[in-house]
């Protein structure tokens, strides 16, 4: 049995809708359907004109507020509801991602029980069809801060596989607003990459193997224009530079001080930080390595 509210943060998720009912009720109701004892759910919708409207009032009860308008697209419409949000814990998901049925409940959790992790996301990364069943589970990698400033998480990017899944991310209040508050609304894909960018100059990544979210592929959304992420990433990326070693030869080198030495990691920044349950006792535990 799931703990009473006050043992869990208040957990604050927007969802940003425009003229997506096929996979709107699917995405509202992997948020409700949490039974989350202390949760605020916004939804701001564009002003679709597909029958989303019709899907939202539906849950307009177990909703905290909604709003269908005109706007000035996602972007936009999720710093609508961040802006109207007073979660401990924060995060959005798109009106065709879901949420896996625990989720809630682990993010819960591990926040409450762990003062080290500011943000958090999963290393299980899902990908839905456009029916919503399971199509593909795969393993990360986790996510170092000097890994992401080198570009090693970007789609297409070769070397690694993997990229942070905005979807099964979430974080504090407190870092929202030390890096800003916002997301860049001159963005057209990569807002949430920009994001991290800003996070990350505050706090490292935790990371659980413990799935909570997916991506649904269904070849309409913004997100499949997978070249222009990578470009859109790469520019972002080119005011962060002096915040990694990106020289081969300085890896190299960095890679052969930590090994003889187990030193030089802390001092740029290469820290893995990670998760893990004791199943038996249902305690989380924080851990963390240094890398190149």
């Amino acid at each position: 049995m799931m703990p009473v509210a006050t043992q869990f943060p208040k957990l604050s998720i927007v969802t940003p809708s425009f003229n997506q009912a096929a996979y709107l009720e699917e995405t509202l109701r992997s948020v409700l359907n949490q039974n989350y004892p202390n949760l605020e759910y916004i939804v701001i919708d564009g002003g679709s004109t597909d029958g989303s409207v019709d899907i939202i009032r539906k849950y307009a009860d177990r909703l905290t507020y909604w709003v269908s308008e005109p706007d000035h697209g996602q972007m936009h419409a999720i710093n609508k509801g961040f802006a109207r949000s007073t979660g401990e814990i924060m995060a959005w998901i798109n009106s065709d991602d879901k949420y896996c049925p625990w989720a809630f409940d682990v993010v819960g959790r591990v926040f409450s029980s762990l003062s080290e992790v500011s943000w958090l996301t999963s290393q299980t990364q899902l990908l839905w069809n456009r029916q919503g069943q399971l199509q593909t589970a795969f393993h990360s990698h986790r996510f170092a801060r000097t890994w992401f400033y080198r570009g090693w998480t970007i789609p297409l990017q070769p070397g690694l596989k993997s990229w942070i899944m905005q979807e099964a991310t979430f974080w504090r209040r407190e870092l929202w607003e030390a890096a800003g508050g916002y997301l860049d609304e001159t963005l057209r894909i990569a807002c949430d990459f920009e994001l991290w960018a800003r996070f990350y100059e505050h706090a490292d990544l935790v990371t659980t193997v413990c799935p909570l979210a997916g991506f649904r592929y269904h070849g309409e959304q913004k997100s499949m224009a997978q070249a222009e992420y990578h470009a859109e990433a790469e520019a972002i990326l080119a005011g962060y530079r002096h915040r990694t070693v990106h020289n081969p030869l300085q890896q190299w080198l960095l890679r052969q001080l930590l090994h003889y030495t187990r030193r030089g990691g802390q001092r740029f920044g290469s820290r893995q930080a990670w998760v893990e349950c004791a199943v038996d006792r249902e305690e989380w535990s924080y851990h963390y390595q240094y890398c190149i």
